[in-house]
């Protein structure tokens, strides 16, 4: 029986160069490649069998990241490549497309927040706020940090955040949240995770999920768990397609929200992102940043009147093909009066990444907002 190929070794990281090693001592293989996110093509390159030996081998320039994630793509004769993490390296982090193996490099610290430890955060609520506008119910976890009295109808503030769930599961967001409240960095608050519908067309700019979200999700929200009076206390959040939706949202009703976390947006522009064509709503995702580039207004939600600019904290990883979309959008933010701040982090777009930067970029939004 043929066995699966192994690593020779875990990664070996030189000060220009990674080299990456597989075992095949049957030579079952046809192809090794390197799956990775920081440089395109991301399926490559390939590995070559070193003479004499059964292993492949890949010398990969190193990248200017501090931790970079792969996955090892197999090729054996008669059947398609499948995608594996690395067997020999034990370090792994898990995703929505699976797990994927990691390379810390020297010099990556992981958060400090992380080694403090303390009881798992409260699970969330479950609920589902219908939607006219969208025709469905959206699903939203309730969260609420521990300690205190809890009192019905208590106002509290409150972080909406798009991709909840996954940010929970992949980031650790709700113990990073426990871990702020209980060191007194932040005041006991709540978290409205929201689960997209219709991920595709609702977080992509559209103006049908923006009228949802501000017109029918929030209020249902503030009738069932109310936040101080205030837009300042109620701050949306989301990362890639999840930052644009809140972007966008934000933008249709500005008395919405007091402040934005937005992470690795997908502000897509024609020219530098002809990559992402293949993602639903491109060109609508287009217009959408053009027109926040070039002052155009958005056609805006009835309100009680003009809101106070907000303040927005926005990351982005330095080899992320999205940083100059980021770019423009802080320019563009700021241009129009908003109080804007862009940190580039050594980093891809995952969810390792954005767990990085809540301490301090989060953090410090919700700590100006809220303190």
């Amino acid at each position: 029986m043929t066995q699966p190929a192994t690593a020779a070794s875990g990664p070996r990281v030189g000060t220009a160069r990674v080299t990456f090693r597989v075992s095949d001592p049957e030579a079952a293989l046809q192809e090794v490649r390197l799956y990775q996110e920081v440089q395109r093509p991301r399926v490559g390159p390939a590995f070559a069998r070193v003479h004499g030996t059964a292993t492949w081998e890949l010398d990969f320039p190193r990248p200017a990241v501090d931790r970079m994630e792969y996955q090892l793509q197999l090729r054996y004769p008669d059947a398609g490549p499948v995608l594996v993490p690395d067997p020999a390296n034990p370090r792994r982090v898990q995703g929505p497309f699976g797990e994927k193996s990691v390379v810390e490099f020297p010099g990556y610290r992981p958060p400090a927040w992380l080694a403090a430890g303390g009881p798992p955060p409260a699970r969330p609520t479950g609920l589902a706020v219908p939607s006219r506008v969208l025709g469905a119910r959206v699903p939203v976890q309730l969260w609420r940090s521990p300690g205190g009295r809890r009192r019905r109808g208590q106002r509290l503030p409150l972080l909406v955040v798009h991709d909840g769930p996954e940010f929970a599961r992949y980031a650790g967001l709700l113990d990073f949240l426990a871990w702020a409240t209980a060191e007194g960095r932040l005041p006991r608050m709540r978290a409205a995770l929201l689960a997209p519908v219709d991920r595709g067309e609702h977080y992509s700019a559209s103006p049908a999920w923006s009228r949802a979200l501000v017109s029918e999700v929030l209020p249902a929200l503030q009738a069932l768990a109310p936040s101080p009076p205030g837009r300042r206390f109620v701050v949306g959040m989301g990362a890639s397609l999840g930052g644009l939706a809140a972007l966008a949202a934000a933008r249709t009703s500005p008395a919405s929200f007091g402040g934005l976390f937005l992470q690795s947006g997908s502000f897509f522009r024609p020219l530098a992102d002809g990559h992402e064509r293949g993602v639903p709503h491109f060109q609508r995702i287009c217009r959408f940043v053009d027109d926040l580039a070039t002052g155009a207004r958005a056609p805006l939600v009835a309100e009680p009147g003009p809101a106070e600019p907000a303040a927005v904290a926005m990351t982005c990883g330095t080899v992320e093909e999205n940083l100059h979309g980021n770019r423009v959008v802080r320019d563009a933010l700021a241009a129009r009066g908003w109080q804007v701040g862009l940190a580039e982090h050594r980093d891809a777009h995952n969810w390792i990444a954005w767990r990085d930067t809540f301490d301090p970029w989060l953090l410090g939004l919700l700590e100006e907002l809220w303190g």
